[in-house]
């Protein structure tokens, strides 16, 4: 974006801008979040409500990291800024590349501020507030997912690994362990299998802090 000289605006006074217009847009009677949504959905030939999952995951992962489940993308998919990304089914190459551009095309948009980070798409605050309440101590989650009512972090600073089932925590030493993500749940049996740099791992192999 550009003066009336032509010089190179700050980016702290493009996105300035770029509120205003928003706030504009919005006060017109126009909805620019689901628009935004649906042209990266169209783009990718994915449904408006997986670009709607996928933008609440990246949300959480503030803009660098995704985990969600949606069946347009095989299910279980993660995804992050570094270039790791896998679908449920994982050998399915164009079901990757659309996840690689829909999230892509996502994080791009909240750099440039298109996409607030604390924008809801669904209204649900109680939902974000409760996904992001985790132990503070522990600092920031590297990886996170959910499905119904249990959800995990894992923070590779303390090395700690929580479980939330039923709304009941459970809080796990991970030791060596680096959690990157689930590699299986099991709903029946409401299990979980994670991954790590040593392979798949379950909480039996850890250290349940008390």
């Amino acid at each position: 974006m550009r003066d009336g000289h032509g010089n190179q605006l700050p980016p702290e006074q493009e996105a300035a801008i770029r509120q205003i217009d928003r706030q504009e847009t919005r006060l017109a009677g126009s909805n620019p979040v689901s628009e935004i949504l649906t042209t990266i959905a169209q783009k990718h030939d994915v449904a408006v409500d997986a670009a709607e999952a996928a933008l609440a995951a990246l949300r959480r992962g503030r803009g660098s990291m995704a985990q969600f489940s949606h069946p347009d993308f095989g299910g279980m998919a993660q995804w992050s800024a570094g270039g790791m990304s896998m679908v449920g089914d994982m050998f399915n190459a164009a079901t990757k590349a659309k996840l690689d551009g829909v999230l892509q095309d996502l994080a791009d948009a909240l750099r440039r501020g298109d996409l607030m980070m604390d924008d809801l798409v669904s209204g649900d605050a109680d939902e974000t507030t409760r996904l992001g309440d985790w132990p503070p101590e522990f600092g920031s989650a590297a990886t996170t997912g959910s499905q119904n009512d249990m959800r995990y972090a894992f923070f590779p600073n303390a090395r700690r690994l929580v479980i939330e089932d039923r709304r009941k925590r459970t809080i796990y030493d991970t030791g060596e362990h680096m959690i990157t993500g689930v590699a299986q749940q099991q709903s029946a049996a409401r299990t979980l299998t994670f991954r790590s740099q040593l392979g798949a791992v379950t909480i039996a192999d850890f250290s349940l802090v008390e």
